[in-house]
Order: C-alpha cells, then sequence, then structure tokens
C-alpha cells in the first residue's frame, strides 16, 4: 500500500506499482509505501526542533539563520537548536558557550515557556479530534493510539496521521515527524528516523531486523549507566542482545531484563496511556459518497455502536448519554442526544436510541458524515441493570 502524504489518500500499489506515481486525488507524489501500512495503529509525532520552530513562526525574519533557544552566559545550556544551527554542530543539552563557539552567527533567544505550553496545547487538541488515547511525554512529543475500537474517525491509521501533519503545519505553523507501528517504543524509533517533516514505518516483518542494527542505547529503558555496564562486557549492539537467552539477561539485569529481552526482539506491551480522564467516547465515518436512504445510514450506525460497546468494555466504563453526530453535504453539522435511565455499555441500547435519533433527522437530506458515542461517563458497575420482568 501507498500513502499520499498530501491528502492522506492510501493507494492500492498491487494495482499501479509505478513509485513515482502521482496520487490519483490531488495530483502529489504518493511517497510512502509499506505492505504493513494499513496494520499499524501505535504513532509517535515529534515536532521539529520545536521552541526554534515556533520562535521563527512568530518572527519569519529567522527563517534562514541558526536560532539556538536558551539563557546565554554563565552555565547556560542549549534546550533546543534550530536545524540550521544543527549543521554547525549546535546540540541540545550543550553549553550555550560552546554553541556559541561552534555557531557564531546564532540567534539566542531565551525560551518562552508559556507561549510554548500555548502551541503545545493547540496541538494537543488536534490529537485529541482523532482519538482520545493520546499519552504526552513532553510539550513536543505524544504517542497515540490509533486502533480501530479508539479512533474517532474511521479512517486507516496513516490516513489520519499525514491529515494531522498537515494540520498542525497549516494551523499551527510548526512542522511535525511521524513514527507508526505496532508499538510504542519502535514508534518512537521510527520518528527519529526522517527529520524534519518525516514520516517513517517499523512493520513486524523488519522490526527485529531493524532493531539489530542499532547500538544499545536505542533501546527504551537503556540510559548511559546500563550502557557503560554492556560496553564493559563488549556488548554495544542490539544484534548482540537478541543473540543472548532471556535467562541471561535476567540474570545480568534482574526483572529488567526479562522486559529488555522483550524489547530486542520488537515486543512492548506498554499501552498509550492517556493522562486526563475520558469525558465522552465516540466514532464516526466519512462517506465516499453521500446518504440518504435511512437503511444504509442504519447499517452504519450499528456498527459503529458495536465499536463503542467494545471501547466501554476495554475502559470499564459506560455512558450515561447517547450522542448522535450528521454532517451534511453542505458541512452543517447536527449533534442530537437521548439521556438514559440506566448507564450502559452494551451496543443494541446505543444503537436503539442512535436509531432513534437518527429517524428524526432523516428527512430527504443528504449526509456526508454519521457519528455516535457516549458521555456523561462512569464506572461500569453502574451499568444495565437486569431487567426483572425480561422472559
Amino acid at each position: 500500500m501507498r500513502l499520499c502524504r498530501a491528502c492522506g489518500h492510501v493507494h492500492d500499489d498491487t494495482i499501479h506499482d509505478d513509485a513515482a506515481a502521482a496520487c490519483p486525488r490531488c495530483g502529489a507524489a504518493f511517497g510512502l509505501s509499506h505492505p504493513e501500512l494499513l496494520d499499524l495503529a501505535i504513532a509517535h509525532i515529534d515536532c521539529d526542533a520545536f521552541y526554534a520552530s515556533v520562535e521563527k513562526r512568530d518572527r519569519p525574519e529567522l527563517g534562514d539563520k541558526p536560532v539556538v533557544i536558551g539563557h546565554a552566559g554563565g552555565r547556560g545550556v542549549v534546550m533546543t537548536a534550530c536545524y540550521v544551527a544543527r549543521r554547525f554542530g549546535a546540540r541540545s543539552a550543550m553549553p550555550m558557550f560552546r554553541a556559541i563557539e561552534l555557531c557564531p552567527e546564532a540567534v539566542v533567544i531565551p525560551p518562552d515557556m508559556a507561549k510554548y505550553k500555548r502551541v503545545s496545547a493547540e496541538i494537543r487538541h488536534l490529537f485529541l479530534k482523532a482519538t482520545p488515547l493520546v499519552e504526552p511525554v513532553s510539550l513536543d512529543e505524544a504517542y497515540l493510539d490509533l486502533s480501530a475500537d479508539a479512533r474517532h474517525i474511521d479512517r486507516p491509521p496513516a490516513t489520519l496521521l499525514a491529515r494531522l501533519a498537515k494540520a498542525i503545519e497549516t494551523t499551527v505553523g510548526v512542522t511535525v515527524s511521524v513514527g507508526l507501528s505496532y508499538n510504542k517504543s519502535l514508534a518512537k524509533l521510527a520518528s527519529d528516523r526522517e527529520k524534519p517533516r518525516g514520516f517513517s514505518i517499523i512493520g513486524r516483518r523488519e522490526a527485529k531486523s531493524f532493531l539489530a542494527s542499532l547500538p544499545v542505547t536505542a533501546i527504551h529503558g537503556i540510559g548511559a549507566a546500563t550502557a557503560k555496564r554492556l560496553g564493559a562486557d563488549g556488548i554495544t549492539a542490539v544484534a548482540q542482545l537478541q543473540a543472548m537467552p532471556e535467562a541471561a539477561l535476567a540474570a545480568r539485569f534482574g526483572k529488567f531484563g526479562h522486559t529488555l529481552a522483550r524489547l530486542v526482539h520488537g515486543d512492548d506491551p506498554r499501552q498509550v496511556v492517556p493522562d486526563r480522564p475520558l469525558k465522552s467516547i465516540s466514532a464516526e465515518t466519512t462517506f465516499r459518497h453521500d446518504l440518504t436512504a435511512v437503511e444504509p445510514l442504519t447499517q452504519v450506525l450499528q456498527n459503529l455502536a458495536a465499536r463503542i460497546e467494545e471501547r466501554l468494555k476495554r475502559t470499564s466504563l459506560a455512558g450515561g448519554t447517547v450522542v448522535l453526530k450528521l454532517k451534511t453535504t453542505d458541512f452543517r453539522s447536527l449533534t442530537r442526544q437521548s439521556r438514559l435511565v440506566y448507564p450502559t455499555q452494551q451496543a443494541a441500547v446505543i444503537f436503539e436510541h442512535g436509531l432513534r435519533l437518527l429517524r428524526r433527522e432523516t428527512d430527504g437530506r443528504a449526509f456526508r458524515l454519521i457519528g455516535i458515542g457516549v458521555d456523561h461517563l462512569m464506572p461500569s458497575e453502574a451499568a444495565d441493570p437486569p431487567d426483572l420482568f425480561a422472559p
């Protein structure tokens, strides 16, 4: 499969495999191909030289100049160096005096953390439009779970990521690099491969061989002290760790040894854990062709309700209100709600209330999008009490 990074269109390259082919939807070059493109859903998004990019956004005259963020003089260190400054050797965490020695023409700007936090919040707002499962790592990077039962929008994760990257650059004014894989550690490694404006994929097929080529410090959890300890034994490459039995790693590193044995083979069980409680759970889909009749809309609604049930059960939550979302062909959004007597996790209940709301709106208008969800979330213990009068 091949992805157009300009519009997010996914193209079947088994039908047309010309690597230089233009996207049939927007005319841009596809740019990214991978056999597992539609099977991967864990992403890491990292802003490119974030603090410096924000300053260049606000001061366009700095566009082609080397910019270093940090406090000059004394024991100041570089917080961020733009990519122009990096060509001279300036790097994050480097003493400022050394960065100035390497790049005398650098423009040094004191950090404005309040501004960077505001910009970070704008970017995170865009992330949350795609999925509620966003795990921030810092102001400028986050993990996203875009699996089918997590994402709000029924589109391939690669498509959502391409559109997110474009939206961030267009509306916020900074660029990001994207890593897509099947777990967090590999997604993080992928996002570091091609910067700036990168989009890199690591699939299951190549994960082990890709890891084998890396130094041990690339593995999550191996810091300077552990690397030094391994280096003393002549172990500097991940391939060497892959060749060691799990028992040997456990004997050397205790509990971490068991984790390490999994990580070096591309197995990272960590989940994407959001740092804020969920307020609602929803799913939606945009149609290829606008729909008017209630029957096809009903089928889509039923499928979306099943996805909501899966997510509610996975998070041990229940919803107290069913929310239906529709978008007409002229992009008018309609939102309708139905409050439940008892909170629910059941797709049948969600679908029943959603269908009742839908039928009130199907009056001949054509719709380009339908979505359903639940809010007023609460623990699942209160959900779906048994019906005493049921047979």
